[in-house]
C-alpha cells in the first residue's frame, strides 16, 4: 500500500510540473465530457451524413467497376467462340499437339509494351520527386505559413487528400483520364472520347504486366499509372491552401474524392487523354492547366465560398514558423525536376532542357518577387522570397519542354511581379482570403505560364510547338477555368449539405489542431 500511495504521489507531482501531461488530462476530460448525453448523440448524427456519402460513393464505384469489366469481358469472350468455330475442326489436331501462344489482349488505350529500361528508370525516379511534393514538400510549405494551432491539421490535410486520391485513381480515375470513351446516350465513341474517357480499365481491369499506355509504349503501365497519379495527388493537395484554417477534415476527404473524378479526370482527358484540347493543339508540358489554373480556379472558388477567416482583415494572421516554409520549398523545388523533367517521358535532351528551364525560371522569379516587395515593404521576407521561387516553377510548368532557356528565363522574370499582385494587391482589393494564395501563385502563374507558352515555343525545343499561338492556349485555359469553377461549386453544395464543410467560430478559435485531431505542438 505504502508503495503504492508513493507511485500516486509521483503520478501526480509529474502531471503537476508537465504541462503537456495536464493538457493531456484536459483533453481526456473534455473528450469524456462530450461523449455523453446528447451533445455525444448530436456529433454522431451529425456526422453520419458524410460517413453515408462516402461508404455510398465508393460503393458505387466498386459496382460499376465490376459491371464494366463483364461487359468488356463478355462480348470478347463471344466474338472469339464465333471467330473459333468455322475453323474448329480443322485445328482441332493442331491444338491437341500443341496450344497456340495467346496475343495479350488489349484495351482501346493500350499497347504492347516494348520496355525502354532507361526511360522506365527515369520515370521510376521521377515518381519518387513528384510524390515528395506533396508528401513531405507541400505539407511542410503549408505548414509553416499557417498558425501555430492549425500546423498538425494542415500537414494532415496533404495526407488525407493523398490516400483518397490514390483510390479514387485505382477505382475510376485513371480509366476516366487515359482510357478511351465508348459509344454512349447516342454519341458516338469519338464524341465521347474528346470530352472523358471511358470505365474500360476501372480498378485496372485489363491492366498488366504486358500493356503499356499507347502514348508511352517504353513504360511499363503499371509505372505510368503510378507517375500521373503523384499529379493527381498534388493537384487537390495544392486546393487546400485556399481554404486552411476553417475547413472540416470530413468535408476535405469528401470533396477530395468527389473533386478528382469529376474535375481534375476530365480536364486531364481534355489535355493528355486524349481529349478535345490536346487533340486542338493547346499545349501544356507539365500541367499549367491540368493541374496549377485547375487548381487555383478551385481554391478561389473555395476562398469565396468558405468565406474569410475568423479575424480575417481585422488583427494580423502571421505565419508561424517560417523556417519550415523554407524547408517545404526546397522539396517542391527538387520535386519539380521529376514534375518537369519526368514529363518528357524518357531520359533525353528534351528532359534536360525542361529540368534547366525549370531551374531558370524559379531563380529569375525569386529575384522579381524580391525587387518588387523591397519596393513596396522595404525588406525581402522570406516567405515572399519562396512565394516568388515556387510562383516561377508554377509558370514553367506548362512551357519546360517547349521554350528554350531564354524563354524560361523571361517567363520566370514576368512571373514573380505578376504573381506577386495577384497574391497582395488583388486580393487585398476584391478582399477574399485565399489563406495560402493557391489562387494567387497557382491560378494566376499557370495563366500567366500558359499564355507565354504561346508566345515563346519553339520547334527548335520540340516539334509539337509548331503553330503554338496565344489565340489557342487561352481558348484552352477558358475551358478549364469554366469547367473548374462550376464543377467545384457543384461539389461544394453537395458536401455543405452531407458532411458539412466549415467548422463552428469557437472551434475555429481553438485551433483546428486540438479540434479536430486531439493533437497540439504545445500547449502554451
Amino acid at each position: 500500500m505504502a508503495f503504492s500511495d508513493g507511485l500516486t504521489r509521483m503520478k501526480n507531482a509529474s502531471h503537476a510540473t508537465n504541462p503537456l501531461a495536464r493538457c493531456e488530462n484536459e483533453v481526456n476530460i473534455s473528450h469524456l465530457r462530450d461523449s455523453k448525453g446528447d451533445t455525444g448523440m448530436s456529433q454522431i448524427l451529425n456526422r453520419l451524413p458524410g460517413a453515408l456519402a462516402l461508404c455510398l460513393l465508393t460503393l458505387a464505384l466498386f459496382w460499376v467497376g465490376g459491371a464494366f469489366a463483364q461487359e468488356s469481358v463478355v462480348p470478347a469472350v463471344a466474338e472469339a467462340a464465333a471467330d473459333a468455330a468455322p475453323a474448329e475442326t480443322a485445328l482441332a489436331a493442331e491444338v491437341i499437339a500443341e496450344p497456340a501462344a495467346e496475343a495479350p489482349a488489349l484495351l482501346s488505350h493500350q499497347a504492347v509494351a516494348q520496355i525502354d529500361g532507361a526511360a522506365s528508370s527515369w520515370i521510376l525516379t521521377s515518381t519518387a520527386l513528384v510524390l515528395l511534393m506533396t508528401l513531405p514538400g507541400l505539407a511542410l510549405f503549408y505548414g509553416g505559413m499557417v498558425r501555430r494551432k492549425n500546423v498538425i491539421a494542415t500537414i494532415t490535410q496533404s495526407l488525407g487528400v493523398a490516400a483518397v486520391v490514390t483510390l479514387a485513381w485505382f477505382a475510376a480515375g485513371y480509366s476516366l483520364s487515359f482510357g478511351v470513351g465508348q459509344p454512349a446516350f447516342g454519341f458516338s465513341g469519338e464524341e465521347v472520347n474528346s470530352v472523358i474517357g471511358g470505365l474500360e480499365a476501372a480498378f485496372l481491369n485489363g491492366v498488366t504486366m504486358e500493356t503499356a499506355y499507347a502514348a508511352a509504349p517504353g513504360l511499363p503501365e503499371f509505372l505510368w499509372i503510378a507517375f500521373q497519379l503523384t499529379f493527381a495527388i498534388i493537384t487537390p493537395a495544392l486546393v487546400t491552401g485556399a481554404f486552411a484554417e476553417r475547413i472540416k477534415y470530413s468535408g476535405l476527404l469528401l470533396f477530395t474524392a468527389l473533386w478528382t473524378l469529376f474535375v481534375y479526370a476530365p480536364i486531364c482527358h481534355w489535355v493528355w487523354g486524349g481529349g478535345f484540347l490536346g487533340s486542338a493543339g493547346v499545349l501544356d508540358f507539365a500541367g499549367g492547366a491540368v493541374v496549377h489554373v485547375n487548381s487555383g480556379v478551385a481554391g478561389l472558388v473555395c476562398a469565396i465560398f468558405l468565406g474569410a477567416r475568423k479575424g480575417y482583415g481585422q488583427s494580423p494572421i502571421v505565419a508561424h514558423n517560417p523556417v519550415l516554409t523554407m524547408i517545404g520549398a526546397s522539396l517542391l523545388l527538387v520535386g519539380w525536376i521529376g514534375f518537369n523533367a519526368g514529363s518528357a517521358w524518357a531520359a533525353d535532351a528534351l528532359a534536360g532542357v525542361a529540368l534547366l528551364n525549370t531551374l531558370l525560371a524559379a531563380m529569375a522569379a525569386s529575384l522579381t518577387w524580391k525587387i518588387v516587395e523591397v519596393i513596396e515593404k522595404r525588406k525581402p521576407s522570406l516567405i515572399g522570397v519562396l512565394s516568388g521561387l515556387v510562383a516561377g516553377l508554377v509558370a514553367i510548368t506548362p512551357a519546360a519542354g517547349f521554350v528554350d532557356p531564354k524563354g524560361a528565363v523571361l517567363i520566370g522574370a514576368v512571373a514573380g511581379p505578376f504573381c506577386y499582385a495577384a497574391s497582395v494587391w488583388i486580393k487585398k482589393l476584391l478582399r477574399y482570403d485565399d489563406s495560402l494564395d493557391a489562387f494567387g501563385i497557382h491560378g494566376a502563374g499557370g495563366l500567366l505560364g500558359a499564355l507565354l507558352t504561346g508566345v515563346f515555343a519553339s520547334t527548335a525545343i520540340n516539334g509539337l510547338s509548331e503553330g503554338a499561338n496565344v489565340a489557342n492556349q487561352a481558348m484552352g485555359l477558358a475551358f478549364t477555368v469554366a469547367w473548374s469553377a462550376v464543377a467545384t461549386s457543384v461539389i461544394l453544395l453537395i458536401c455543405k449539405f452531407t458532411t458539412g464543410l466549415r467548422v463552428t467560430e469557437a472551434q475555429e478559435e481553438e485551433g483546428l489542431d486540438s479540434h479536430l485531431h486531439g493533437e497540439a505542438l504545445d500547449h502554451a
